[in-house]
């Protein structure tokens, strides 16, 4: 080129057939090496498109094995014949050549190593099945854990602007009861004012008789004005501080109770965090009644979440179905659409009830069930049965079924009139157990986390239940 000219090229781009990083070379090129595009197991060698031809052409090289290039060839090779391995001894879980199986590996358990291979590989897939099942419950386990973040954060904000509110009620209550004690007191105080300059009038007065010299006159005037030294209170005077102050601290002491109850309401929604590392771990359940009763708590019927048709008994332990005609109730925490009440109780920790059913009709199912308090009243979300808030079994004559979130499961076991329920609320862990007589079968057991205390509820279906909370 000439002075001061710039030449720019462009490189010729590599061949096809050229090795590139990663690949497998032919091991018959001599001045070139060519990229491998089958690698042969007899041979043991790797050939390129051109060396490869004689194996589709010459009748003895047909019937040789070709696989995809691999830089490992000589690791198919036997160490001690020098011949392919294409056997698999599951006896000793190697790989070995037809003279292995005439001599070190005679009468072992022996296959094709494509038969292992394709039975290893179902293996693979179920545990790579395993894995993904895994990894799907580990990130639901995330999802749960990030919604009781969204909890704590849900009720300290709650907490919080309950607690505004209390404390602006409060003070703007104080000041207003300030400034009324305050113009009461300045009332008093412009009338003692009052009292005080009478006083001295008449203080002076009596002083300007008292220096009166002439008998007549003095006697005159002190007549004139008798009862002026015995003047009455012009005002009564009651200033009581302390009591203000008594009614002040009974205010805050107030203050202190609701605050103190909108924590205890709030924070026992969400787990402790000391328990948060037990959330996934359940502890053993109890095996025996008497280990089950250690952990007996006694639960009362809410009449206030009692549908109009479920009447209860005094004692708040039994409930049946009876048909009214007369106006329902109205209470917000009733159930409206279902025949289910709910117990008073707010479970967490440890617990165990026990269930005592019986059906009146041909078709008298009993729905046992733990739920959170926040359950919708109406609607088919209201269903125990329907929502992700609660867990019911469902007892019949013939057998038992649990329901969750639209989602029926077959459970197998006796027949039993008496139903055992336990939850370990820190474990995640409710179980339903058919009861008879000392013998405990377990029908159906909940893994999950419980964000919430939970409720025992029952639905009935012209049935009648009872809570025993006397157990002998």
């Amino acid at each position: 080129p000439e002075p001061g000219t710039m030449w720019v090229g462009v490189s010729a781009p590599d061949a096809p057939d050229s090795v590139q990083s990663g690949d497998v070379a032919c091991d018959l090129c001599s001045e070139r090496k060519l990229r491998a595009v089958k690698s042969c197991l007899q041979c043991l060698v790797s050939y390129c498109q051109q060396h490869l031809q004689p194996h589709f052409s010459v009748a003895a090289l047909k019937r040789h094995k070709l696989v995809e290039p691999s830089k490992k060839l000589e690791d198919s090779v036997c160490p001690l014949h020098g011949e392919v391995m294409k056997i698999f001894c599951r006896t000793d879980q190697s790989c070995i050549c037809y003279l292995c199986l005439m001599d070190e590996h005679k009468g072992h358990q022996t296959l094709s190593a494509a038969a292992e291979t394709s039975r290893k590989q179902r293996e693979l897939e179920a545990s790579q099945e395993k894995l993904r099942h895994r990894v799907q419950e580990k990130e639901q386990e995330v999802k749960e854990l990030q919604r009781v973040a969204e909890d704590i954060n849900q009720s300290a904000d709650k907490a919080l602007r309950d607690a505004e509110k209390i404390f602006k009620d409060v003070a703007q209550q104080i000041r207003c009861r300030q400034t009324s004690e305050v113009n009461k007191v300045c009332e008093l105080q412009e009338k003692l004012e009052e009292e005080i300059t009478e006083l001295r009038r008449r203080s002076a007065a009596l002083e300007e008789i008292s220096q009166t010299k002439d008998h007549i006159q003095f006697l005159q005037s002190f007549t004139s004005l008798s009862g002026l030294g015995e003047a009455e209170d012009l005002a009564q005077v009651n200033v009581q501080p302390v009591a203000f102050h008594r009614e002040a601290d009974g205010t805050i002491s107030e203050l202190r109770e609701k605050m103190q109850d909108i924590l205890t309401e709030e924070w026992s929604q969400v787990p402790p965090r000391g328990t948060d590392v037990e959330v996934l771990v359940p502890q053993a359940e109890p095996k025996t009644r008497d280990e089950f009763l250690k952990y007996h708590r006694k639960v009362y019927l809410d009449p206030n979440t009692a549908h109009w048709f479920i009447e209860l008994e005094t004692c708040l332990v039994s409930a049946k179905y009876r048909y009214r005609t007369d106006s329902p109730t109205n209470h917000p925490d009733q159930f409206s659409d279902w025949y289910q009440v709910l117990c008073s109780e707010s479970l967490t920790g440890r617990c165990y009830w026990e269930v005592v059913w019986k059906a009146d009709f041909i078709r008298g199912d009993v729905f046992i069930a733990a739920s959170y308090k926040d359950i919708s009243r109406k609607g088919d979300e209201s269903a125990f049965v329907n929502n992700r808030k609660s867990w019911a079994l469902q007892c019949c004559k013939n057998g038992y079924e649990f329901r969750h979130n639209s989602i029926r499961t077959a459970v197998s076991g006796p027949i039993s009139r008496r139903i055992g329920v336990y939850l370990d609320h820190s474990a995640g862990v409710l179980s339903f157990y058919s009861v008879s007589d000392d013998t405990m079968t377990l029908l159906h057991s909940v893994q999950t986390t419980f964000t919430r205390p939970l409720c025992p509820g029952f639905g009935l279906c012209f049935s009648a239940v009872d809570i025993q909370n006397d157990i002998p």
